[in-house]
């Protein structure tokens, strides 16, 4: 298949669709629509013939220098060197390479905001991104150096450098990191690539690095959270906890869109489960503890990581959602400086503004980044009371079933867990009120929308593997009472859930093994959405 851009129509799946491997093992291809081309060439036709010559006005980066020198005319006779030089000019990023799903992302919406017909570079220059993705040419861009405005010019150069095939460039191409000359060579496109007037500016500026990190967080977070969902109702089995918590009712009360949702969820997650009953709760005592006489504790309601799910989950459902709305418009937004405008006489005029900024999206990313840390925060307490059997109402103890002392548990995972938790706590603090004056003060307020980008995106990936560890923990706890239980079954979501996580990770009732290797199972698992694929199909869409 083929995504297919025009400047207003592109989604979030679809940029994840070229962005990353399909099932099949390959890249969607992605083309420029013949509408928007017509327009793209027509205004550039527009622009070639009526202001490329050295007694236009002054038209800032198009016969301008940038920042303090937009005063500064550039002749025509210096153009290409101008181009050249600007994209070395910025070439300033410093860190490891950007993932190469976050490249490819930037340089699908880069082209994208193109096509919209605001920005006037050549339809050569989108041809030439969508050549480099189409051919899996992939720009090692550093990750740090940006600020988020003038938009991402450091990435972004690093980004045009290897388009132009600049000695210094360098490029992945079919998994090996080599010259960008060489790749590009070996790739069977042309390796010098000329820029003409204002598309070197319409190449690196615009916060399009910052929204390809932010496509990719969003899509990953609103997916993970179904998942988290999944994995407290199999924690509430598990601990055998009340499920009036969750009744319709109750949320009516109190009428939050999320968490209404939420307790929705949960709902059909456990529909038929007979675990989370009086009788259950009395039956499922542990031998040792029924040998010594003791009966299980009144369970008039739950704590408050298993009761206030809905109030905590649900909160987090509503600001991805904002979050998402806030993106999916930066998808299809101009976001370079200056924009061009067509007039009714067919004429056109150009306009400075300052779309390169990127503070929706970086305050965007700092919402994602406050709500992923606090579903993983109270996911990881849930894993805490699983392995105490003080908390979990008798649970073995670290959800062991080999000889105490010679064998640990589970304890350890949970340990990892609560060192990502901390993690992301800190990197949760905002970065959007951040500001830097930089460029002898041209830019005086930045977004650090990189930053705050990147930030979530770590977070997010984190908290995915918080949320399988529940899935994989409360997996464990329920397999160890699974005999004892077997009058009291699961809920048919619940039931679903764990026989996805069996297919590919067995349960440890032998003692410790490299425990490693089925927490990395069960999060690529969880991350291939292939447990809320099963639950779905049981209990039909989760919101």
């Amino acid at each position: 298949m083929t995504v297919t851009i025009d400047g207003a129509k592109l989604t979030i799946e679809g940029v994840v669709r070229v962005a990353r491997l399909g099932a099949n093992g390959r890249y969607e291809k992605a083309a420029l629509s013949a509408k928007a081309r017509e327009k793209i060439t027509s205004t550039r036709a527009f622009i070639d013939q009526n202001w490329m010559h050295d007694d236009a006005p002054l038209m800032y980066a198009f016969n301008t220098g940038v920042g303090l020198f937009k005063d500064q005319r550039v002749v025509m006779a210096d153009m290409a060197a101008y181009q050249t030089k600007s994209i070395y000019a910025h070439a300033t990023g410093i860190g490891e390479p950007l993932d190469e799903d976050v490249v490819r992302a930037t340089m699908l919406l880069r082209a994208n905001a193109f096509a919209s017909n605001y920005s006037g570079p050549r339809v050569e220059v989108v041809d030439r991104l969508l050549d480099f993705l189409n051919k899996g040419l992939i720009p090692v861009i550093p990750a740090k150096g940006s600020v988020g405005a003038s938009g991402d010019l450091a990435p972004l150069a690093h980004m045009s450098g290897a388009l132009c095939g600049f000695p210094e460039a360098e490029i992945i191409y079919k998994g090996k990191r080599m010259p960008a000359r060489d790749a590009i060579k070996k790739a069977g496109l042309e390796v010098d690539f000329v820029l003409h007037a204002k598309d070197a500016s319409a190449l690196i500026n615009g916060s399009t690095v910052s929204l390809a990190i932010a496509v990719l967080a969003i899509y990953d977070a609103r997916r993970i959270r179904k998942a988290a969902d999944i994995g407290m109702s199999l924690s509430l089995e598990a601990m055998r906890g009340e499920l009036a918590a969750f009744d319709a009712r109750v949320h009516k009360a109190r009428p939050h869109e999320g968490q209404r949702k939420i307790a929705s969820n949960i709902r059909k997650i456990t529909e038929g489960s007979k675990r989370c009953s009086a009788n259950a709760r009395e039956t499922l005592y542990p031998d040792e503890a029924r040998a010594a006489g003791k009966s299980p504790p009144p369970r008039v309601q739950d704590v408050y990581s298993l009761r206030c799910t809905p109030q905590v989950h649900g909160p987090v459902l509503e600001a991805l959602d904002y979050a998402a709305k806030i993106i999916a418009t930066e998808i299809n937004s101009a976001t370079d400086n200056p924009l061009i405008f067509e007039n009714d006489d067919g004429s056109s005029v150009i306009i400075s503004g300052g779309h390169f900024h990127g503070q929706y999206v970086a305050q965007a990313m700092d919402l994602v980044a406050m709500v992923m840390t606090d579903l993983g925060s109270i996911c990881e307490r849930r894993l805490a009371r699983l392995i105490d059997p003080t908390m979990s109402y008798g649970l073995p103890r670290n959800l062991l079933a080999g000889k105490r002392g010679l064998n640990t548990g589970f304890a350890t995972v949970q340990c990892s867990m609560s060192a990502l938790v901390m993690e992301n706590r800190t990197l949760s603090m905002p970065g959007s009120v951040d500001s830097i004056p930089g460029k002898s003060n041209a830019e005086d307020h930045v977004s650090n929308s990189t930053w705050c980008a990147r930030k979530a995106r770590t977070i997010v990936g984190n908290v995915e593997y918080i949320v399988a560890m529940e899935i994989l923990m409360a997996g464990q706890a329920l397999t160890l009472i699974a005999d004892l239980a077997k009058d009291h079954p699961l809920g048919k979501g619940s039931q679903a859930a764990l026989l996805s996580l069996r297919s590919v990770v067995d349960p440890a009732l032998d003692g410790d093994r490299w425990y490693a290797t089925e927490m990395n199972l069960a999060h690529q698992h969880v991350r291939s959405g292939a447990v809320v694929e099963a639950v779905e199909a049981v209990v039909g869409k989760l919101d």
